[in-house]
């Protein structure tokens, strides 16, 4: 895709009007630091952060029974929650691999709405159209609406200053309504901080991700890239598709039969699924920790006394930790557990690593 034909959200021209440099990703022009990553990434651990994550996908399955038809199709068991909520859950392959993870907001028997990563909207969509029941559709609306997350121990302020809902259990969202227009509030994120996610109306989207960024800087906030937003998300082990899942990489190995509904009767790759953690997976994620200095990159060799035992998904410079972190897929017939050492293959450079179990830092989102 060239630059010309890069998608931009519906505040783009904000963006450039606060000094963002911008970088590809999705398909989508996004922008990736403004004050620079390790500043954005301090300030959502220490204050808070904003991000403009509009170009995440949004559909709607509507019809008697859509609740049902996703249960049946996506990993997670919607029957945990209820309206109001919202869940973690997967689109997996017949095979076990992973066509998307995404978020699904359960809004009535009748309605869920789902958020997939931007790049699999349309596949996530043709497939849930194409097993869809009568009565029942699935909508893109991936321009429909924008998304601004607002993340951090001061998100809760900078809410509360536009008056939007937050009393919220993590995971629940309200429907809220700001200067006439609806915005819905959800008690989530992507960093690990206790934060939220609005959606407004994409027409809607320019006037309150404004008034956001007065009341994040009034907060002693940032206003938050990609970068920061991969920093934060590899220091909490969460995965990112093409990186931690894929079609090649199944929940099981990533760590996350956690967000599948084993005792549900039917969903897409139940079977193969199964099978895999029946018999264990061939390779699992960990984490690495550098014990050297050097930068950790995606797509490094991981070597135990000299011989590939697997290779790293992510990699970056923890400004947390102030030290090289790594996500890598390591082979489990190697026998490498948490707090064994191993070296990854840094151009040429042998860097030692110490494995461990994500997360890198504690979780606060609760």
């Amino acid at each position: 895709m060239t630059e010309t034909s890069l998608l931009h959200g519906p505040i783009h021209a904000v963006h450039v009007e606060l000094g963002a440099t911008f970088a590809p990703f999705g398909g989508w022009e996004m922008p990736v630091a403004y004050a620079g990553t390790v500043t954005e990434h301090k300030a959502v651990r220490t204050t808070v952060g904003l991000f403009d994550v509009s170009h995440l996908g949004k559909a709607t399955v509507r019809g008697p029974g859509a609740a049902a038809f996703v249960n049946s199709v996506l990993t997670n068991d919607l029957g945990r929650i209820r309206p109001g909520k919202a869940q973690y859950t997967l689109y997996c392959a017949p095979d076990g691999g992973v066509i998307d993870d995404l978020i699904a907001y359960y809004v009535s028997d009748d309605e869920i709405f789902l958020v997939p990563n931007a790049a699999n909207t349309a596949a996530v969509v043709a497939e849930l159209q194409k097993a869809a029941p009568d009565g029942v559709t699935v909508t893109d609306e991936h321009r429909d609406y924008a998304v601004f997350a607002v993340q951090g121990p001061r998100s809760t302020q900078v809410l509360a200053a536009l008056d939007l809902p937050t009393d919220l259990d993590y995971m629940a969202y309200a429907d809220a309504e700001w200067r006439g227009h609806t915005v819905r509030v959800c008690r989530t994120g992507y960093t690990g901080e206790h934060g939220y996610e609005l959606l407004p109306r994409w027409a809607d989207a320019e006037p309150l991700f404004r008034a956001l960024v007065d009341q994040v800087r009034a907060a002693e906030g940032q206003v938050a890239g990609l970068g920061a937003r991969d920093t934060l998300r590899t220091e909490m082990g969460y995965p990112l598709h093409g990186h931690e899942l894929s079609l090649e990489i199944s929940p099981v190995q990533a760590g996350c039969g956690w967000a599948v509904g084993w005792q549900k009767p039917q969903f897409c790759g139940k079977a193969a699924l199964e099978q895999e953690k029946s018999t264990g997976p061939r390779r699992i994620l960990l984490g690495l920790k550098a014990l050297d200095r050097g930068v950790l990159r995606q797509g490094q060799t991981v070597l135990r006394a000299g011989e590939p035992v697997g290779e790293t998904t992510s990699g970056t410079f923890s400004p947390t930790l102030a030290l090289g972190i790594a996500l890598a897929l390591l082979d489990t017939s190697a026998g490498i557990d948490p707090g064994a050492e191993v070296e990854v293959d840094v151009r040429g450079r042998r860097l030692r690593c110490e494995v461990v179990r994500p997360p890198f830092v504690d979780t606060k989102t609760k």
